[in-house]
């Protein structure tokens, strides 16, 4: 097909047929574009434990991080505060290609770990916690942000980035005034680099409290079927001693735990595709 409109005048029968499998195909196309531009952004936080609970919040980061490079997606992060035994506080980072957000949407939640740490001199068990928000990068159109309704503010960066980045007010710090929401961004070298690091995390954390909101207009039936996961649910638990993984949403369990961390969540992943994603709640209200 060209760009020019066709003398419809002139269409035989056949050539209505080959015009609608055209369009067809087009539309086609086009769906199939638009995943390929999906992206998704991850917030990882430690919870409970202590140093513990932000070494697992770094494993988890791992994990994900590996599967996404074995799905051939970019990664991007955004925002990271590291504890003083390597692990995260937080960690905020984009993953970007095809299908991102269809395949993890289903992670956000509590995350257990249960195991020996390995500062524990009397081989106690020893459990800790990690929540994930897995957020859909809206597209430009979908989200609408006046700049009247932020403050934004510049700081000094603590993180890693070398004695440039220390001695700059590069790390931004964006509020949104109606909401109240904050997000900071100090990985960049620069301020623009921070702001629209920062600006893309405003932007899909307002589209989920907007859809959030919608869906708590919906009947409690109607949320059911939607199954959107509230974040504190218990979600999965990570038991190394007995090298199982269980999502109790589903309650179902694998095992070769080192895999998993590894990046290897395929199984686990097919396993709410089977369920039709009716188990949790990543999925956008109909």
């Amino acid at each position: 097909m060209t760009d020019q409109q066709p003398d419809f005048s002139k269409f035989t029968a056949e050539d209505w047929k080959k015009y609608a499998q055209d369009m067809k195909q087009g539309e086609s196309a086009s769906a199939e574009a638009s995943a390929d531009k999906q992206s998704a952004i991850l917030e990882i936080r430690a919870g409970t434990g202590g140093d513990e609970a932000g070494i697992f919040a770094r494993d988890l980061y791992r994990m994900y991080s590996r599967y996404g490079q074995q799905n051939g997606w970019k990664e991007r992060i955004l925002d990271s505060n590291t504890t003083s035994v390597g692990g995260y506080k937080e960690i905020v980072f984009e993953l970007s290609g095809p299908g991102v957000y269809d395949q993890l949407q289903q992670e956000g939640g509590v995350h257990r770990v249960q195991r020996i740490p390995k500062t524990e001199k009397q081989g106690r068990v020893h459990t800790s916690t990690a929540t994930v928000a897995v957020l859909l990068k809206p597209q430009k159109t979908e989200i609408n942000i006046s700049p009247s309704d932020l403050r934004i503010d510049t700081y000094r960066s603590s993180g890693a980035g070398g004695q440039y980045v220390n001695k700059t007010e590069s790390a931004i710090r964006i509020t949104h005034i109606p909401s109240g929401l904050v997000v900071t961004c100090q990985t960049e070298r620069n301020q623009q680099q921070n702001k629209e690091a920062a600006m893309s995390v405003l932007a899909a954390r307002l589209l989920q409290r907007q859809e959030e909101s919608d869906l708590s207009k919906l009947t409690s039936e109607r949320r059911e079927q939607i199954g959107w996961a509230k974040r504190a649910e218990k979600m999965r638990t990570y038991n190394f001693p007995q090298d199982r993984v269980t999502d109790h949403r589903i309650e179902k369990s694998w095992h070769n735990i080192e895999g998993i961390m590894d990046g290897k969540i395929d199984q686990i992943i097919k396993a709410f595709s089977a369920k039709g994603g009716s188990a949790s709640g990543g999925k956008k209200p109909a």
